[in-house]
Parts: C-alpha cells; sequence; structure tokens
C-alpha cells in the first residue's frame, strides 16, 4: 500500500479514484505545525532556532498519517506545488520522523498543477525529494514576519496605546494607503475649461475640441475662466473651417496574458467587485474539484502563481477551440508565448488556466461566484490564443481661414475585432473617455460648426487605492508575494487599520497614527525599497543562493538595538514627534488666519496630542482646568471638528442642548450636572450639520412605534451598539439607516420582526439564516445556511452539517452542500432522539429490572414526574 499525503480533503477522493486501490490518500487539512504566538518561539540567541507547536486537531490527523504509513510502502508527499506546499510536506515529514513511523519507508515527493487524472498519474512518474531551498525560504519568511511581529507590536502597544499590531509587509502596504490619503489631503483643485464643437464636413456629424485660439496652441489650463472659455466658444461659432488634414494609421492591439495570481484577484476586483480573499477561495475550489456527472474534475490550474507560461498541450487545445468556435481567422498563424516576469524562477509556475478549455462555462451549472470567476478565466485563456485586433486610428484637422483657430478630432475605427471578440481587460478607471468613431471625410473640404460649448473642469486628486490598484501598485514594487495579498489586505481591515468605502481603501486614524510611528522611529523597516530588497533577498534563498540564516543575521543585527533605543524613547517625546508630524491634518489652518492650536473652549490653551488606554486624541494644555478633547480625525465630510457649542433650549424641559466632542467622537447633551442624558452622532450625521431639532431627535431615543398587533407588546426604535434597530419581546431588527429611526411605521417594523424571527434570532441563541441554497435532488427539501450559536452550519431536515473551517459560509453551493450533509448524514448526523424515546425503547424486561419490587403506584407517581423533569433540564 503507498499512502499519499494532499492538503485538502477535498482532493483527496478524486486523486484516489485516479490513483486505484494500491493507494490511500489523507489530508494533512494544510498547516500541521506553526510557531507558539508567545515570545521565544524564534529565537536568535540560538542560531534562530524555531519552536513548533502542533494543535489538537492536527495531531489527530498526524497520527491518522502515521498509523497508515507504518508498514506501507510508499509515503508519497503530495501537498500544492509551491512554497507553503513544500512546507507542509517537510513539516508532516518532521512530526513523522519524531515518531518513527517511517522506518523501510521510501518518501517520494511530488507536485502536480491540476486535479486532473493525467496531471496527478504524470506526477507520479517523476518523485523527487523534498526541495530544501523552498524550504529554508519559507522558514526565513516565517521568522521574520515573527520576529517584526513580536519585536515591534510591544514597542507599539506601550508608546502607542490603541495599536494592534505591526507586520513586515502589512505596515508597508498600510503605508502605501496613507500616503495616497496624504497626497488627497495636499491636493489643490485648479479649475480649466474645454471647448467642443459639433462639426460636419458634409456627411455625418463629429465631436472636435479647440486645440488653437488666437493663433496659439492651448494648453490644458489655458482657458482657466469663464470669461475667456466663452470667448473662444464664440470665436469657434464665428468660424468658417476647412478640414486641413487627415491621418490615419493602422495600429495592433495584441491580447493580455493568461491570469497570474496578481493579475487574476485584479481583474476579478474590476469586473466581478470580488475582494482578494473572495477570489482566492472562489479560485481554491475550482482547482480542488467540482462535481461533473459524478465524478470530481478540477476546472482550473494551480492557482498559486507568478508565471505566464502555458503548457504546450493546453495552446493546442486552445487554437482548436478558438478555431470552432470563432473561425479560423482568429486563429494567429503561430501559438504566443508568453515568458514570465518573476524574478523568483522556483515560483513562476505555470499560468491559471482552465484544465479543458473545452469546458465551455456556459455549459456548466456552477456556483454563482464559481461560474463568474470560471469564466473570466476561460476567456482571458482564450483570448490570450486569439489573433490581434486591427484598429484604424484617425486624425482629422480642421482649421478656420484666418489661420486663427483650429480643431481636432479623434477615434478609432475597429477593422478586425480579434481578440476582442472575447474579451476586454478592466481599467483602474472606469470613467475613462471612450475613443469616438468618425464618419469618412476629405481633405480640403469645408466644414460647418452646428453647435459649440464651454465646459467647466477641475483637476481632481489621485484616486484612493482599490484592491485591484493596490495589489498592482504592490506588485510593481515588489512588496510581498501575490500569495500573500490576500491575507495583507484582509489583516489590515480586521485590525481597523483601513475601512472600505465605495471600493476603496480609506486609512482610519490608528492606521494613519502607526504609520507615522513607524515612519518616525523605524523608518528604514517601512521603506518601500527596503522591503522590495529584502524580497529579493528571499527569493535567494529560494534559488538556493543566499543561506537563509545569515539573511536572518543581517537583518537582526540592525532591527533589534533600534527597538531597544526605541524603547528607551518617553511617550511624550513620542507624542511630540507624532504631533508635529501630524499637525497639517490635525490642526488645518482657519479661514479667519486665527491660530488652529489655539483651544475653542478656553482660548488661552493650546491643543497638542494627548493618550489614554483607549488610544491617542487632541486635547487643551489647561487640563484639568481645560478638559475640552476631541478625536484626532477629521468629520466624512472633511471639515475640521468644532468645539462645544449650544444648540438651543429643549421646549418640554428647559434644559440647553449642547453639542460636544469627545475622544470617541461627537455627541449631543442634555443639560449640565453629574449625569445628563447623551447620544452620539450616529454614522453619516455630520458635526456641522447639527441643530437643535437633530439634537432632540437623538436624544428622544429610544422611540416607541406603535403595540404588535399580536400581543399588544410595544415595539421601540433605536440606535444601539450594532447600529440602528427596531425591538420587540426581546427581537432586535436591524434597520437601514439612522433616519429610519425617526420614519418607521407599525407595518415595517411588524414586517422586519417576523422577517427576523423566520430566518432566526441571534441575540436569544437561536440560528441566523444566512443563505437559501435551494431545494434538495433526493426529496425537494430545502436546504439553507444558517449561523448558529458554534459556527456557520448547512441545514436539511433533521441533519446539519458544519461549513468547513476556512470556508465562506456565502460561497457555499448547493452542490457542496449536497456532499457535507451526505456525509454527515454518513456519520450519523441527524438529530438525536429525545432521552425518553430511548427510554421507551427498553426491552419489558430491562425495565422490570429498575423498578423496586412491590412499590404502590401512589408512591411511583411522583417519583417518575421528578426523573423526567430532571431529564428534561439535564
Amino acid at each position: 500500500m503507498n499512502i499519499v499525503v494532499v492538503e485538502s480533503p477535498g482532493k483527496a477522493k478524486p486523486i484516489n479514484k485516479y490513483l486505484g486501490s494500491d493507494y490511500k490518500v489523507l489530508a494533512s487539512y494544510g498547516h500541521v505545525r506553526d510557531l507558539p504566538a508567545k515570545d521565544g518561539s524564534v529565537r536568535p540567541d540560538d542560531d534562530f532556532a524555531m519552536s513548533w507547536d502542533v494543535d489538537a486537531k492536527a495531531a489527530k490527523r498526524l497520527n491518522e498519517i502515521a498509523a497508515a504509513a507504518k508498514g506501507c510502502d510508499k509515503l508519497i508527499l503530495a501537498t500544492d506545488p509551491d512554497r507553503e506546499g513544500e512546507a507542509i510536506s517537510w513539516h508532516v515529514l518532521e512530526v513523522l520522523k519524531k515518531k518513527k513511523a517511517l522506518a523501510g519507508v521510501t518518501v517520494q515527493r511530488v507536485t502536480f498543477n491540476a486535479i486532473t487524472k493525467t496531471a496527478v498519474t504524470e506526477a507520479m512518474k517523476a518523485p523527487r525529494d523534498i526541495d530544501m531551498e523552498l524550504v529554508d525560504a519559507y522558514l526565513a519568511r516565517r521568522a521574520l514576519d515573527y520576529l517584526v511581529g513580536f519585536t515591534l507590536s510591544p514597542v507599539l502597544w506601550r508608546k502607542l496605546p490603541g495599536s494592534r499590531s505591526a507586520g513586515r509587509v502589512q505596515s508597508v502596504a498600510l503605508r502605501l494607503v496613507v500616503d495616497r490619503e496624504i497626497e488627497i489631503e495636499k491636493f489643490k483643485t485648479q479649475e480649466y475649461w474645454t471647448v467642443e464643437a459639433d462639426v460636419s464636413a458634409g456627411g455625418d456629424p463629429f465631436l472636435a475640441r479647440l486645440t488653437k485660439h488666437e493663433g496659439k496652441r492651448l494648453t490644458k489650463f489655458d482657458l482657466a475662466n469663464e470669461t475667456s472659455a466663452f470667448a473662444a466658444r464664440d470665436a469657434v461659432k464665428a468660424a468658417t473651417f476647412t478640414v486641413a488634414a487627415v491621418e490615419k494609421k493602422p495600429a495592433r492591439r495584441s491580447p493580455p496574458p493568461p491570469f497570474t495570481t496578481s493579475t487574476l484577484q485584479q481583474e476579478a476586483a474590476r469586473k466581478l467587485g470580488f475582494n482578494a480573499q473572495r477570489t482566492m477561495q472562489a479560485a481554491q475550489r475550482l482547482y480542488e474539484g467540482i462535481d461533473i456527472g459524478g465524478e470530481t474534475v478540477g476546472l482550473i490550474t494551480y492557482m498559486r502563481t507568478d508565471g505566464v507560461q502555458t503548457a504546450p498541450e493546453a495552446l493546442d487545445e486552445a487554437r482548436d477551440v478558438i478555431g470552432g468556435l470563432y473561425g479560423r481567422e482568429y486563429v494567429p498563424d503561430k501559438a504566443r508565448i508568453y515568458s514570465t516576469k518573476a524574478k523568483n524562477a522556483q515560483e513562476a509556475h505555470e499560468a491559471i488556466r482552465p484544465t479543458s478549455l473545452a469546458r465551455n462555462p456556459g455549459k456548466l451549472r456552477l456556483d454563482p461566484d464559481l461560474g463568474r470567476l470560471y469564466e473570466l478565466i476561460w476567456k482571458r485563456m482564450i483570448a490570450s490564443q486569439m489573433e490581434s485586433a486591427r484598429i484604424e486610428r484617425t486624425t482629422i484637422d480642421l482649421e478656420s481661414s484666418d489661420g486663427q483657430t483650429a480643431l481636432r478630432a479623434s477615434g478609432d475605427v475597429t477593422l478586425f475585432d480579434g481578440y476582442l471578440a472575447v474579451y476586454e481587460e478592466g481599467r483602474d478607471d472606469p470613467e475613462e473617455e471612450a475613443v469616438s468613431k468618425l464618419p469618412a471625410v476629405t481633405q480640403g473640404a469645408g466644414a460647418r460648426t452646428i453647435a459649440a460649448r464651454a465646459d467647466q473642469h477641475f483637476t481632481e486628486p489621485p484616486p484612493r487605492y482599490s484592491e485591484a490598484s493596490l495589489v498592482k501598485k504592490m506588485e510593481e514594487l515588489g512588496i510581498g508575494r501575490p500569495s500573500t495579498y490576500a491575507s495583507i489586505l484582509t489583516v489590515l481591515r480586521d485590525r481597523s487599520y483601513v475601512r472600505m468605502e465605495k471600493n476603496r481603501f480609506i486609512p482610519e486614524d490608528k492606521g494613519r497614527l502607526v504609520t507615522i510611528f513607524l515612519e518616525e522611529f523605524f523608518r528604514r523597516y517601512v521603506e518601500y525599497d527596503f522591503t522590495a530588497a529584502l524580497e529579493e533577498k528571499l527569493d535567494l534563498v529560494s534559488a538556493g543562493d543566499l543561506d537563509w540564516k545569515a539573511l536572518l543575521r543581517e537583518f537582526w543585527q540592525d532591527f533589534h538595538p533600534k527597538t531597544e533605543e526605541v524603547l528607551k524613547v518617553s511617550t511624550r517625546e513620542v507624542l511630540d514627534a507624532l504631533d508635529g508630524a501630524l499637525a497639517p491634518f490635525l490642526y488645518p489652518p482657519k479661514a479667519d488666519g486665527s491660530d488652529p492650536r489655539a483651544c475653542p473652549n478656553c482660548s488661552s490653551g493650546r491643543l497638542g496630542l494627548k493618550t489614554s488606554r483607549f488610544g491617542p486624541f487632541v486635547g487643551c494644555s489647561n487640563y484639568p482646568e481645560c478638559r475640552f478633547t476631541r478625536p484626532i480625525a477629521e468629520t466624512e465630510e472633511g471639515d475640521a471638528p468644532s468645539g462645544d457649542r449650544e444648540l438651543g433650549v429643549d421646549p418640554e424641559t428647559g434644559l440647553t442642548v449642547f453639542l460636544k466632542s469627545g475622544r470617541f467622537g461627537a455627541y449631543v447633551q442634555l443639560g449640565e450636572g453629574e449625569k445628563p442624558k447623551r447620544s452620539s452622532l450616529p454614522k453619516g450625521w455630520s458635526a456641522p450639520d447639527m441643530d437643535l431639532e437633530k439634537g432632540l431627535r437623538l436624544l428622544r431615543l429610544p422611540r416607541e412605534v406603535g403595540l404588535h398587533p399580536e400581543d399588544k407588546q410595544p415595539i421601540t426604535a433605536g440606535i444601539g451598539r450594532y447600529g440602528p434597530f427596531v425591538l420587540h419581546a426581546g427581537t432586535y431588527a436591524n434597520l437601514s439607516g439612522a433616519d429610519e429611526v425617526f420614519d418607521v411605521g407599525l407595518n415595517r417594523a411588524v414586517t422586519l420582526l417576523a422577517e427576523k424571527r423566520a430566518g432566526g434570532v441571534g441575540r436569544n441563541g437561536a440560528a441566523t439564516a444566512l443563505k437559501d441554497l435551494g431545494a434538495h435532488p433526493a426529496d425537494g427539501a430545502p436546504i439553507r445556511v444558517l449561523s448558529g450559536r458554534y459556527g456557520p452550519y448547512i441545514k436539511h431536515g433533521s441533519t446539519n452539517a458544519n461549513v468547513p473551517r476556512g470556508t465562506d459560509p456565502q460561497a457555499i453551493g448547493l452542490e457542496q452542500a449536497v456532499a457535507l450533509l451526505a456525509e454527515r448524514a454518513a456519520k450519523g448526523g441527524g438529530k438525536k432522539k429525545p432521552a425518553r424515546a430511548a427510554k421507551a425503547k427498553a426491552t419489558p424486561k430491562a425495565a422490570a429490572a429498575k423498578v423496586p419490587a412491590r412499590k404502590s403506584p401512589a408512591k411511583k407517581k411522583p417519583a417518575k414526574k421528578t426523573a423526567a423533569k430532571k431529564a428534561a433540564t439535564a
């Protein structure tokens, strides 16, 4: 018997089927060991020795692998074909050696790029040893990330309370987001105007733009105001034009190469709206396999790659499919060969492509996420082997009879669409101007102006990063590696260092502070060039050209003294340095020219950066006499936070309503005293826009909506820790926004509460519905994904199956759910019968044995009731 170890249980079944009865395939379920999350797991003083822990679940699986390996002929390590996969194989091998489970067993390492019978069987014919150079690269990265995290994070916690963590690549990615925000804040908008005209030269009208005015070629800002723009427009209206030149240039547009990990994440973000994590989860499922006709088939090749090259047999298949679907004219004379630009050839595998292009996405029935991503991958691969698009770029120049005014029109004509018949690459700027189509005109022909208009424009700052553009920028700078981008961006969100608005990254206050702190005290380690150079050295390790411990020694000899140095800096010095660096952000110039640091409360004090266990804030230098404080951030609208002010008097109580700024944001307060009533401003409400009416509406929450028609109990509406809600008899239902709290009526509230109860009520312990998957193919009963007390699970009738750990419950499809339910049912996964029912099935003889002899019915009856009651409450 041969034992094969793979990472995922999803791969085990199809691979076992491909290999036959002489093989037994077991799953490691990903990594089996990791560095304990405590200080001392990597010991620089002991030549960077590393301590590894095996968690309880991994220990059970390793015991199963060890038991199966004892006495087997071969142990074949078939984890993923990348650095992490190599590391998992190494970890498994190390544990099995310690368990002495490999006596007389041949150990081999194999890799395959796709879960197909051909790929797996061919891989088995080419075994090798574990690539220790890749393992060394893994150890170096893991040690570096650990040392930076466990050395730098405690410095942050002590010097910058409220911070969460720092990381070798994470902090540099955060700096990119913060630097872009600073660019936007410093940007000065500039006005400019353009003049366009609808022109006809004997045929259909076309659009032309003014390029010369009063005999001078125009630059972008020459028409700087309405007066000059209108004068230019009137000149265009009055002029008589002639077609001075018609220039046509043939051009070709070549298709992009098939996907790498990075380009797949970028394009899925642009075209599908997927974040990097969602993209990789869907790609993982496509790689591991989908049930097609009763057989699990891997639909795409391995999805963590820097390479764009494609196997020769895939190129031949692509050309056949293109000829059959689109015609021979769309097939180029020779297959297109793409070469990778990855610096690390060890990790530059084949590009991401379908395992068979004959599997047309239109003919497959896949879950929505999988179907859309597979279609994207299929189209990109097909397009990459198609003929170039042929276009004709046309420019028409028109000039007035006096030579003082000129217009220009540009446009493209597609002569042959080529690969564009299938696929066009997405753009980071969706508002990019479309190229117009021009009519045929003759040089020397007269032209007339049908209409002319002047349009006002303003320059715009660089856009905030989207997932696609941030991944692209990180790849350009050489920061991190594509396989890590999804986890890096997820950490930034989870740490609340950034937030997403309209699919763009915006740094939170704590994210900005961490970045400024690192730039002030650890500048070298968040420099883009330094991080990229470190990545190149790690690549040298994986290529076998640099010793991994030599790399760690070089890094640690400078990094460790720097952290010791910063630990000796007082918190006050740290705050003063941050206060100076953040001054343009914290204290923007005032319109009246007054001192932006002057305290708005006491006038004599000056504002400065202070800290508490909840994090930094801005406070007055006259504390405790003046207790003015405000958060460090500006409001959402970009206005500087204002100090305390009176909104007016409450007509019901006669008390003054104040708008105040606290450490956690703006709030309204009714009157003064020891415990005045307060209410924080909800999300979307701005302090400068607050007035008495809005303040009173907040202070009078919660409000009674009405009585529920069924039990006549009150329904109330309010704003709580988790946002706006309606409440009835312990059941909370979310409202769409803060404004709805004041407007929601009885019918709407009853409907929301009914929907919440139908889907499950999370607050009282019942399950909450996450997704309806449809009817079970066997009995037509509904299948749903629910969120229970112990995590998400799948429900069908009386059978519940857990959603696999690490799987997005929203990504679960009907096919996968049916398989998980079947697996659970095979293990006896239906609901257990009540204890009373089990007792009822006891044999009469056994039941009689339990009944004491000669007991009267009057005494026995209460004993039964007591026992039943205890059983019910156990």
